[in-house]
């Protein structure tokens, strides 16, 4: 299984989760917070990174659940 990031974006009136790089979306749901749920339980299972957009779709929070090293290196 690949590890792409997940994003929460806006679609039409709902929100929609949506793999890295994939044209289809994953999932549609009518609350920011239901997508959201279900972006954590997908990105948990791959290890990956949780992206939420804004109704303006920029990129207004990140979250990690891979390998994320604490403190970072470097």
């Amino acid at each position: 299984m690949s590890k792409k990031n997940q994003h929460i974006v806006p679609h039409g009136d709902d929100w929609a989760v949506r793999g890295a790089g994939n044209k289809r979306i994953t999932s549609v749901h009518p609350t920011q917070k239901e997508a959201i749920e279900r972006g954590k339980a997908i990105a948990g299972n791959q290890g990956s990174e949780l992206l939420i957009h804004g109704e303006n779709g920029r990129i207004r929070e990140k979250n990690s659940y891979g390998n994320d090293p604490f403190p970072p290196k470097g």
